[in-house]
């Protein structure tokens, strides 16, 4: 039985959970679900993403809500969920004298495999990373990408359903970053693992992720696939005009007159017309008023297209 035969269609499911440290609130109203593929939990640095991930684990109570994971809740039934689910922690602090395969063997013995088989499977993880010929150096003697992909190793060693990965290109320059990108995509398309990839890189979530949850001030801002979260706006839309430039910042100026927010990069403007005022003739559509506006100006429109919203733009929308 492969693992998408044995997956529930939703993976782990968030309702109302919040949690505090003493009298500071880490986590409020957190509301989700995650399901098959690769999905990101995206956030700032700080806004409790390591903590939701250690409750997922169960290895933290929660203060309020239900959460379950294959439809048990961590807290409770913790062992049980470890037991179907990988994890690579954030922090690099591995055992520097141990060798890169004693490390994933052990872990994988601690998930339950026999240690021939664990053995067995450490090998095959190391080698399935970039590290066979490397598996039996001390952990201590390798590079910061190298250590990224022990732990990688070792979160899928004992064949999980899913695997939860804390910042995984930490420490790594853009090249080993894309390299690391393309190793857990090409892990979770060719074994059919499902992947939770915590990040702060927006253009990281994009680059690999099916779907994203975004959290920030405690509490969820949005969630659900990347179309559904960057689909097109019906009062946004994308303008690259030909003209001089007098008279795309006549357009811009208009534009901004009847209420519309316009970003522009040389004669490229996207508008939010969604405050955006009705004109004389009574047209409302942002499109009207962006040909209306550019035939006063007598500037040519090269390409009108609705405007298609980026990470960047649902996460700092939803956080106002």
């Amino acid at each position: 039985m492969t693992a998408t035969d044995a997956t529930p269609a939703t993976l782990v499911s968030a309702r109302g959970v919040s949690k505090r440290y003493g009298d500071v609130p880490v986590l409020e109203e957190i509301d989700f679900d995650i399901h098959q593929g690769i999905t990101g939990l995206l956030g700032a640095n700080g806004s409790g993403k390591t903590t939701l991930l250690g409750m997922i684990l169960g290895l933290h109570p929660r203060d309020g809500g239900t959460l379950a994971v294959y439809g048990r809740d961590p807290w409770t039934g913790g062992a049980e969920v470890r037991a179907l689910t990988g994890y690579a922690p954030e922090h690099h602090t591995l055992p520097p004298d141990l060798r890169a395969d004693e490390f994933v063997r052990h872990v994988a013995e601690l998930h339950g495999l026999p240690t021939t088989e664990a053995v067995t499977r450490a090998s095959d993880a190391l080698w399935l990373v970039g590290l066979g010929e490397e598996r039996f150096r001390p952990m201590g003697t390798m590079s910061t990408g190298q250590r990224q992909r022990v732990k990688l190793a070792q979160a899928i060693a004992h064949d999980p359903r899913l695997i939860l990965l804390d910042e995984p290109t930490d420490g790594l320059d853009p090249v080993q970053r894309d390299a690391m990108l393309e190793l857990i995509h090409h892990v979770a398309e060719s074994f059919e693992i499902n992947v939770l990839l915590s990040s702060h890189l927006l253009d990281e979530v994009e680059q690999i992720c099916d779907s994203a949850v975004i959290i920030g001030d405690g509490r969820t801002l949005a969630s659900g696939t990347l179309q559904e979260l960057r689909g097109e706006s019906d009062t946004g839309l994308s303008l690259v005009l030909d003209g001089s430039d007098d008279q795309v910042a006549a357009v811009v100026d208009q534009l901004q007159e009847r209420g519309a927010i316009v970003t522009f990069t040389g004669h490229h403007l996207n508008v939010d017309g969604s405050n955006i005022q009705a004109g004389a003739n009574g047209a409302g559509s942002v499109f009207d008023h962006a040909r209306d506006v550019c035939a006063a100006a007598e500037v040519g429109i090269v390409r009108l297209s609705r405007r298609r919203l980026s990470l960047e733009d649902v996460f700092l929308e939803r956080l106002g």
